[in-house]
């Protein structure tokens, strides 16, 4: 049976490690640098933290030793905030087998570089089979059981495969997309405008105001990606409008509630202390809107969510100020 080790003991990997045990589809290992918080988590089996309410099977192994957790592994999946990313790799890096795939599941862009999760584990473990799996897909469902589905994608398509037969079973159903920079990319960018739907339901604008922000995030998404070599495509599949729905409507949402915590007169940092988990668009929202700046890329919704983030503007202001823009034509050129 493969052996599968997640670097990262959050919600997600948590989610994954529970259905793959289900399904005895492969061998889960979760990996976590805080060896405390790995022993409660042997110990309990249930992770408090990230995904309270959801025991984890006997057959899931859990530790914090990294040369243990990739001993036998076949796969290792990256489950670490983008913030944390490099720095968690480094850390491990001699004890990862040279040429050991990797999976990433991490959804965002690393400050300054603003380099692709799947760049970052290049740059840092070398040469490997890479494939980033994304879509909409809240851990607590996919923990749950619920019908999900996915995508994986990868510039090799037959690696790609393989990673779809281990996950791929009983409720959660994954495809294969030859995209890999438009799946990583749509991950991190929706993020911002998961920000922004909060924002609109914590005003409480209603469904008009939040299906155009929905449409039109969907298109700057879109056209800050095709500028860095994504397929357009790709944005009209589950990485891209199937995540942008779950992340800018559903309870789960760290960054949607983010934005409505915004809207309700938090600070940034109140907005973010009310939650255990990192709340990835707030730095993505800021690498983004540099880049735009300096790509001349139209991105006016990421341009406001970055004022509101900096507190150069409220919430309110700054929907006035994206109403009060001139009129133009609708079009959808990349």
């Amino acid at each position: 049976m493969t052996n599968v080790t997640f670097l990262g003991s959050g919600g997600f990997s948590t989610a994954l490690a529970i259905h793959l045990a289900r399904q005895n589809s492969a061998m889960a290992t979760i990996w976590g640098r805080d060896a405390a918080f790995c022993d409660r988590l042997a110990a309990v089996r249930v992770n408090d933290r990230h995904l309270p309410g959801f025991p984890i099977p006997p057959s899931v192994r859990i530790t914090s030793n990294i040369s243990e957790a990739v001993e036998h592994a076949d796969l290792i999946v990256a489950s670490v905030p983008t913030v944390h990313l490099r720095k968690t790799l480094e850390s491990v890096r001699s004890a990862i087998p040279a040429g050991l795939p990797l999976l990433s599941l991490v959804k965002g862009l690393e400050i300054g570089t603003l380099a692709r999760p799947s760049q970052v584990a290049a740059e840092v473990l070398g040469s490997r089979d890479l494939a980033v799996l994304s879509g909409p897909s809240h851990a607590e469902e996919v923990a749950e059981g619920r019908p999900t589905s996915v995508v994986v994608a990868s510039e090799d398509t037959p690696f790609a495969e393989t990673v779809r037969s281990i996950f791929n079973a009983g409720p959660l159903r994954v495809y294969v997309n030859q995209d890999p920079v438009g799946v990583e990319l749509a991950g991190a960018l929706k993020n911002i405008m998961g920000i922004a739907a909060g924002i609109c339901d914590g005003l409480g604008f209603g469904d008009n105001a939040k299906a155009a922000l929905l449409t039109r995030g969907l298109v700057e998404m879109t056209r800050f990606a095709v500028a860095h070599g994504a397929r357009p495509a790709t944005f009209f599949g589950l990485a891209g409008i199937g995540d942008l729905m779950t992340t800018c409507f559903s309870p789960h949402g760290r960054n949607r509630a983010l934005g409505e915590r915004l809207a309700q007169g938090l600070s940034v940092d109140q907005a973010q202390a009310a939650t255990s988990n990192v709340v990835e668009g707030v730095f993505t929202t800021k690498s983004v809107a540099a880049a735009a700046r300096e790509l001349k890329i139209e991105m006016p919704i990421t341009m406001a969510v970055e004022r509101i983030l900096n507190g150069d503007m409220s919430p309110r202001e700054a929907v006035i100020d994206l109403m009060s823009r001139p009129a133009k034509d609708e079009n959808f050129e990349f």
